[in-house]
């Protein structure tokens, strides 16, 4: 069967690889029918992404159809429809015991650490599996998973109903942030460096939007809050300047939520932290918030349609990377399909 590789840093290759077989643990096989492309799928691809190691077949927003099950197996059966977790962990370490097994001591994503779903087949537990609504289409679906990423930094956040949230990033990541928040929150201030990508937070429900290079970002946070500052911040923009930015535009007693993985460094003010007793937490993955996501889709809470913008199949991913380095910007989300 076909797959993609990122072999190292820069070089991504169509190969062929054996198709698994199902057995004890991994009982449900998978034909793969779409899958995104993520930020993080472009960070392993140009080696920016710390966590991944290499040779590595990516993906990690799956969705397919089950082909066959084993032992074991009782909730789905031949022609289901299921998205399925990239998260596995091992159940028994620290983190696990305290309910938070996304960041597991022995923490393995798929299309990361371990094999994803850039692939023709996927043999996965059970476990793993989510059934999708027949009302959404294979394509649309991989939008759950980026649901899930926005549910749980929304999670972290404590994010109530009395808050105003400033929400740093309105692209793919911001934008999934917004689609949630709006359900908890309705009191929201978007900030970019788009144009474009601020007008359509607007219509996504944001209250209010700031161009961090037109305006004066810390001037029209204190505008738009009160003059008390955001009670919440979550930086989807994760560039080295916008933990200070945050930090600074939070106001006392606020939680400040980071979601960005680079290693390089980026200034801290302990000052502000500490004087204003923040909360600065980390926000990653997602867990076990596939359920909840699927959840407000039956419940006409989130509607994923229209979200992806161009699809490749997966023999031309080297084609659909090159498009998304390309900055157009037509993109939203692009998926990769199998039916070549």
């Amino acid at each position: 069967m076909k797959a993609v590789q990122i072999v190292k840093p820069n070089q991504l290759e169509v190969i062929e690889v054996e198709k698994p077989g199902i057995d004890e643990k991994n009982n449900v096989l998978i034909r793969m029918t779409a899958a995104g492309i993520c930020g993080s799928d472009i960070g392993i691809y140009h080696g920016t992404n710390a966590a991944a190691t290499y040779p590595r077949i990516i993906g990690h927003e799956i969705v397919g159809r089950v082909e066959e099950t084993g032992t074991g197996v009782q909730n789905l059966k031949p022609g289901d429809r299921v998205i399925v977790n990239q998260v596995t962990s091992c159940g028994e370490c620290y983190p696990c015991r305290k309910g938070r097994g996304n960041v597991c001591d022995h923490l393995a994503v798929r299309g990361v650490h371990i094999d994803g779903g850039y692939r023709e087949y996927l043999a996965v537990p059970e476990s793993d599996c989510y059934l999708l609504p027949d009302f959404i289409s294979d394509r649309d679906a991989v939008m759950i998973e980026p649901t899930t990423i926005a549910i749980q930094s929304c999670t972290r956040a404590e994010l109530e109903r009395d808050d105003m949230l400033l929400l740093y990033g309105a692209g793919a990541l911001g934008s999934s942030i917004l689609r949630v928040a709006r359900q908890l929150c309705d009191h929201i201030i978007v900030a970019d460096v788009v144009n474009e990508k601020l007008e359509e937070a607007k219509k996504a429900g944001a209250s209010y939007t700031i161009n961090v290079l037109e305006e004066d970002f810390q001037a029209k946070v204190l505008e738009y809050t009160h003059g008390r500052g955001s009670t919440v911040s979550i930086d989807a923009a994760c560039v080295k300047s916008s933990l200070l930015m945050l930090l600074e535009a939070t106001g006392n007693a606020g939680r400040v939520i980071t979601m960005g993985f680079s290693t390089a460094g980026t200034e801290v003010n302990q000052f502000l932290i500490t004087s204003k007793e923040l909360d600065v937490r980390g926000s990653r993955l997602q867990n076990k918030m596939f359920g909840k996501a699927i959840d407000m889709l039956r419940e006409g809470k989130l509607d994923l349609t229209g979200s992806v913008s161009h699809a490749f199949p997966l023999i031309k991913a080297q084609e659909a990377f090159d498009f998304v380095d390309s900055k157009d910007p037509s993109i939203r989300k692009i998926v990769l399909t199998f039916d070549f």
